[in-house]
């Protein structure tokens, strides 16, 4: 990412490639989601996915799953970036994670939209307070927090120690978010794994190429957004800088007028 950020016309190219190749999968993973993978299937009913006729709100699993990734894997990097910003104070790591903060509030937002859209025929109910959807709640109210936190500052350098050690204490909850249903007994069904997601999911060869395509556009997405949203930061800490020395020089320039009169 710092070559991203450091080399203006390679940064540009390389940032319309990322966004291509982002947006590209994203319109692939829809295509598949919508038209290729099936509605329901015997297993994949079996595992909780869906109602017990199918239904289109199964296909929400193709993007809610996806989306619940991500959003560990932008509070991992809130984490990340906020231990390495308390070790050396620089400020492209406290960028990293205010951006990675905001990307990954956005992605915990579309899990908690979703979730309750596709559940709902199941459960017959919008909400249930069990293991998962409560503790993804605080996950998500936790970050929230920490950009409240940071918008309200009135010095964001001051702000930025603080909202670290928010970042890293925050991030203890999502490993509680993901193993939750193995943990506490839970309506939330398991859900496919990396290393079987065959037979933990009851998924066909139509639903794994939808979820692994839906799988590698969101981080793809992610990405992006947190290479756009780096570039934003770093402008923004330019022009801070630059309204703190020219404060301070007409400062200066007061105190030298008054000291002449």
């Amino acid at each position: 990412m710092d070559n991203l950020l450091l080399v203006p016309q390679d940064r540009s190219r390389k940032v319309k490639l990322l966004g291509i190749a982002a947006w590209s999968m994203v319109a692939l993973a829809v295509f598949l989601a919508l038209f290729v993978a099936r509605e329901s299937c015997d297993d994949f009913c079996q595992q909780g996915f869906a109602d017990a006729s199918g239904g289109p709100l199964q296909r929400i699993f193709y993007f809610h799953v996806p989306a619940a990734w991500v959003a560990y894997l932008g509070f991992a990097m809130v984490f990340i970036g906020s231990i390495a910003y308390l070790r050396t104070g620089a400020q492209r790591w406290d960028i990293l994670a205010h951006g990675s903060a905001e990307i990954g509030v956005v992605f915990s937002t579309l899990v908690l939209i979703t979730g309750p859209i596709w559940a709902r025929p199941v459960w017959g109910t919008w909400w249930q307070w069990d293991a998962r959807l409560t503790s993804a709640l605080v996950m998500w109210l936790t970050y929230v927090g920490y950009l409240f936190l940071r918008g309200l500052a009135k010095d964001p350098r001051g702000v930025g120690r603080i909202a670290a050690v928010v970042g890293i204490v925050g991030f203890i909850n999502v490993p509680i978010v993901h193993f939750s249903v193995y943990w506490w007994r839970t309506l939330h069904p398991n859900g496919p794994t990396i290393s079987d997601p065959t037979e933990a999911s009851g998924l066909g060869a139509q639903e794994l190429s939808a979820f692994f395509a839906s799988l590698i556009a969101f981080p793809l997405l992610f990405a992006w957004m947190l290479v756009v949203r780096a570039r934003v930061g770093t402008l923004e800490a330019a022009v801070e800088e630059l309204e703190i020395t020219q404060t301070a020089r007409e400062g200066v320039a007061t105190h030298r007028e008054e000291y002449a009169l």
